[in-house]
């Protein structure tokens, strides 16, 4: 490696710690925002059946519409940063969060909420002290899941000015810097195989 390209890791480090930034905040939030939408699509946990069809409607067209897209639109409405970014990350964080929630919900084991209905415990007693608690193994892998695609959805969100690594990667290829594009992907591959790493022994651990 080049000793340009080795005075070129400081900068490039902390462009890679930006993206990983985007992507824990964006599926942070996201995650939070996955759970009532889930609950509210679950065939267990919803008000009324006319609230899960609408629930599920959403949950689709958060699925439907790539990442890349909501970048685009967050640019146009925020500017050029990492803000545009984590919104982008939010947003398809709940499309792809809430619907594998929904399922685990759906598939959680009627007896513990009986119980707690049994003893006069209501809706809320039931989701917290049974309903969630089941299903947070589950939606704990889910989420981890959501990391990993965030950290590669991130590096491309980059690219159409959402911040992050592929800000950087975008410029070094219009600029024909292959030796420092080279640079940067390795990092990025570095860092996606260590988070990958790290997310598979977290979730042989929970589950």
């Amino acid at each position: 490696m080049e000793r340009d390209n080795l005075s070129r890791l400081g900068p490039i480090t902390g462009y890679m710690l930006e993206t990983l930034n985007m992507a824990i905040v964006g599926v942070a939030f996201g995650v939070v925002l996955s759970v009532p939408l889930a609950l509210l699509s679950s065939r267990n946990t919803t008000p009324h059946p006319v609230v899960r069809i609408i629930a599920r409607g959403v949950t689709a067209v958060l699925r439907t519409i790539p990442e890349l897209i909501w970048a685009l639109i967050f640019v146009a409405a925020v500017g050029l940063g990492p803000l545009a970014g984590i919104l982008a990350i939010i947003m398809d964080t709940i499309g792809f969060c809430a619907r594998f929630f929904a399922e685990r919900i759906e598939e959680i084991r009627a007896g513990p909420s009986e119980a707690i209905q049994s003893t006069g415990g209501g809706r809320s007693a039931v989701i917290f002290g049974a309903i969630l608690p089941e299903a947070m193994p589950s939606m704990t892998a889910t989420s981890l899941f959501g990391v990993e695609k965030a950290i590669r959805s991130a590096v491309i969100l980059g690219l159409v000015g959402a911040g992050g690594i592929g800000v950087e990667l975008s410029s070094a290829m219009s600029l024909y810097r292959y030796d420092v594009a080279l640079t940067i992907i390795m990092v990025i591959v570095t860092v996606v195989v260590v988070v990958e790493t790290i997310s598979s022994a977290i979730r042989r651990r929970i589950m």
